[in-house]
């Protein structure tokens, strides 16, 4: 009696079991490990891979694997027979053939007296997916910030105006079909360079003319982008676009469908505008708008500083304009761009990884650090009088401090002695190091810079020594390399002597001595 009451104790509980196994959500699969087959699978199980219970039951269980899986799926069976953990995410194949990620949590169990794997099943294809597409949109920003700091130093170093590549950057960022860069001449844009259609035979008779401010202020829309989807239809601003683009300029909009506009503005000033089309109708999104905008921006610091450039040509100054243009760029304009995009980027990084957030905050500090001192180094270009009112050893820490924060390069500044200078040698001693730390950021490769100042009763010694690629100086240095010539004629002038000493791989150094002596014929 006792027997028969244990016995339906026992059908009862595995009648509850076998109701748990069938009515669970997720699929469950019983697989023999020696033989590698399935021994039983709920509902679920079977309808996720479109089997009936029948054909699952004695299905060799490899035939559910994707054979891109099947090696990492074994070696997960082998860890799992020695540790006792499944845990993975292969790529499973349903009877009709379509594939899916399946997540596995496996465990232990002796069944028919056979040790056999729980497995535990879930369909996580659309999360797989959407961690996919999460990673491609992840690593197309970063190519698209990749992107931009490498155009942002293309343009840094260009001076003279080149508005074709300028239009040939914007197209690695964003495809279109057609594209023009436009300066603002009163109230007439002229095209400066333009991509994509079939040049006329005399381009600069291209005209697009506003007529009148209000024209200018519908274009330039509160200096913010202008996206058309369809500039063929009777939207408001698809109509005043076609109004605009009459004549010669009918010919940007032919076989195009959709259409962006961009302001290329400094300081509320606009000064001309990048146009693109595109074949496909409503193809250009917001995020194109801002790429747009950035490459707008370095754009239009590249059309002043062009400006500036030749303005220097015309009054003779054209070394100073040269070297205001490029501190400007290199220095303060590439060091607040880096630090804009780190900072874009930080909040999604720090909930990403904190680690490397912290590492970036770093790099945002010193950049933001560097850019105050080249903007302090560049104000004392401005007001000469801050060059000649101030101590040699100050220039030479602000120096020191400019070149370290624009390249993480570390510059020890170490200066002995006093001694009152005349106002032009010790202008010279600031550009020649000035010249000096220019030449070791754009070519040496160091990783230690020191500058060294003695001062005393009788010779001005400063010292500028790397440990860089060096050169050799018996070989003949290309024109303008390393600004030797402009060195040894600004020295030679007050009376100082110049040598610079080099061996490849063990770095430079350049020396510049001033003998007081030669105090009485400077003032």
């Amino acid at each position: 009696m006792s027997k028969d009451s244990d016995q339906l104790e026992r059908e009862e509980t595995d009648r509850q079991y076998r109701s748990i196994f069938d009515a669970a959500s997720d699929g469950l699969i019983i697989s023999d490990l020696q033989k590698g087959i399935i021994v039983d699978a709920n509902p679920a199980a079977c309808a996720m891979h479109g089997y009936s219970r029948e054909e699952f039951s004695g299905l060799q269980l490899a035939k559910l694997i994707h054979p891109d899986s099947q090696l990492l799926f074994n070696v997960n069976i082998k860890t799992f027979q020695v540790d006792g953990i499944f845990d993975t995410r292969p790529l499973h194949i349903r009877r009709d053939g379509s594939t899916f990620y399946a997540e596995w949590r496996g465990t232990a169990i002796n069944y028919q007296s056979r040790l056999c794997l729980l497995g535990s099943i879930r369909d996580v294809n659309k999360r797989i997916q959407m961690e996919q597409n999460l990673h491609q949109i992840v690593e197309t920003r970063a190519r698209e910030q990749v992107t931009l700091l490498e155009i942002s130093h293309t343009l840094a170093f260009t001076l003279e105006l080149q508005p074709g590549l300028i239009l040939d950057q914007l197209r690695n960022i964003i495809e279109y079909s057609h594209g023009g860069l436009f300066v603002l001449e009163g109230f007439t844009l002229i095209p400066l360079a333009t991509r994509g259609i079939v040049e006329p035979e005399k381009p600069a008779t291209i005209r697009i003319d506003l007529s009148n401010p209000e024209n200018l202020a519908v274009l330039f829309n509160g200096h913010r982008p202008v996206r058309i989807a369809n500039i063929w239809d009777d939207e408001p601003q698809a109509q005043f676009l076609r109004s605009l683009l009459i004549d010669e300029a009918a010919i940007l909009l032919e076989g195009m469908r959709s259409w962006m506009w961009v302001p290329v503005e400094v300081r509320d000033r606009i000064i001309g505008g990048i146009g693109v089309a595109h074949k496909i109708q409503d193809y250009f999104t917001a995020h194109h708008a801002g790429l747009a905008l950035s490459v707008a921006h370095q754009a239009a610091i590249t059309m002043i500083n062009a400006e500036l450039y030749g303005q220097a040509q015309t009054l003779a100054v054209l070394e100073e304009r040269q070297r205001l243009a490029r501190n400007l760029h290199d220095a303060i304009n590439q060091s607040l761009f880096s630090a804009g995009l780190i900072a874009e980027v930080l909040p999604r990084l720090w909930e990403k990884d904190q680690q490397e957030a912290r590492r970036s905050l770093e790099d945002l500090r010193r950049l933001t650090r560097g850019a105050q001192a080249e903007m302090r180094a560049l104000l004392a270009e401005l007001r000469p009088s801050t060059l000649t009112d101030s101590n040699l050893g100050d220039l030479l820490h602000l120096l020191g401090n400019a070149l370290s924060g624009r390249t993480n390069i570390p510059v020890t500044v170490t200066i002995t002695g006093e001694s009152s200078l005349p106002e032009d040698v010790k202008i010279v001693f600031y550009r020649v190091c000035q010249e000096a730390l220019f030449n070791i950021a754009k070519h040496a490769k160091a990783s230690k810079v020191e500058i060294i100042l003695r001062q005393s009763e009788t010779m001005l010694d400063l010292q500028i020594q790397d440990n860089g690629l060096g050169f050799d100086p018996l070989q003949k240095l290309s024109s303008g390399h390393y600004g030797m010539s402009i060195m040894r004629e600004r020295t030679e002038d007050v009376g100082a002597a110049l040598s610079v000493t080099s061996q490849l791989g063990q770095g430079s150094k350049v020396s510049i001595q001033w003998p007081i002596s030669a105090k009485k014929e400077s003032l």
